[in-house]
C-alpha cells in the first residue's frame, strides 16, 4: 500500500511538471521576461541543490534520503526545466553571432548525444533498476556498461545532446548558455548533492566505485 501511495505521488509530481513545462513552452513572453527565466530560472537550480543538500546532512534516514531527493529533483525539474524550455522555444530569437556551422552537422551530433543519452537511461533501468531523477529512484548501484567507463554517462551524453541542439540552431548564445550556466550547476549538483546522497544509500560500495570510475570524462575500466 505505501509502494502504491509513493508511486502515485511521483505521478502526480511528473504530471505537475509537465504541466508547468506546457505553460513555458506555450505562454507568450516579452524578451526580457523570457531571458529572466533562461538565465535567472536556471540559476534558480543552485540554491535549491544547497538547500537539499543541508537537509539531507541533518535527516538522512533512508526513507527520508528518498523524500528529500524527490522533492530536489523536483525543484530542478521546476526551475532548469522551465528555462530549458524558454530556450527550447524562443532558440530563433537569439539571431545574436550566428554559430558558422552547418546545421547537418548539428543534426547529425543530435543524433548520436540522442542515441548515447538513450542508451544511458537503458542502462541505469537494466542495471540500476531505476529511472531519470525522481520517477524511480535506482534501487541498486550501476557500475557496468557505460557505468563503468563514468559515474555520469548520462549527464555526459546531457550535456553533448544540448551542445549539439546549439551547434544545430547555429545559436551561439544557446551554446554559450550551455557552457556558461547549464554545465557548471549540473556538475554542482552532482559534487553538493548527488554523490552525497548516494553515499547515504549505498555505502561503502559507492565510496569503493567512486574511487575507481572517474566522474564525468570515461576511461576504460581497470585503468
Amino acid at each position: 500500500m505505501k509502494h502504491a501511495v509513493e508511486l502515485v505521488f511521483r505521478i502526480a509530481l511528473v504530471a505537475f511538471i509537465w504541466v508547468i513545462w506546457w505553460w513555458a513552452i506555450n505562454a507568450p513572453l516579452s524578451n526580457l521576461m523570457n531571458l529572466s527565466i533562461i538565465v535567472g530560472g536556471a540559476l534558480l537550480m543552485i540554491p535549491s541543490v544547497w538547500l537539499g543538500r543541508k537537509i539531507l546532512d541533518r535527516y538522512h534516514t533512508t526513507g527520508r534520503v528518498a523524500w528529500i531527493t524527490t522533492f530536489v529533483h523536483c525543484a530542478i525539474g521546476l526551475t532548469f526545466g522551465v528555462a530549458l524550455m524558454r530556450a527550447l522555444t524562443t532558440h530563433h530569437e537569439w539571431s545574436l553571432w550566428v554559430l558558422p556551422v552547418p546545421a547537418e552537422v548539428g543534426l547529425l551530433l543530435v543524433i548520436v548525444t540522442g542515441a548515447a543519452s538513450f542508451l544511458s537511461v537503458m542502462n541505469l533501468a537494466w542495471k540500476g533498476f531505476g529511472a531519470p531523477f525522481f520517477i524511480a529512484l535506482s534501487q541498486k548501484l550501476s557500475s557496468d556498461w557505460m557505468y563503468a567507463w563514468t559515474r555520469n554517462p548520462m549527464l555526459l551524453a546531457g550535456f553533448g545532446f544540448l551542445l549539439s541542439l546549439g551547434i544545430m540552431f547555429q545559436s551561439t548564445l544557446f551554446v554559450l548558455w550551455v557552457l556558461i550556466i547549464v554545465i557548471p550547476e549540473f556538475l554542482f549538483f552532482v559534487k553538493v548533492y548527488e554523490e552525497r546522497e548516494l553515499e547515504f544509500r549505498f555505502g561503502a560500495s559507492y565510496l569503493e566505485y567512486k574511487s575507481r570510475t572517474p566522474m564525468l570524462f570515461p576511461r576504460k575500466p581497470g585503468r
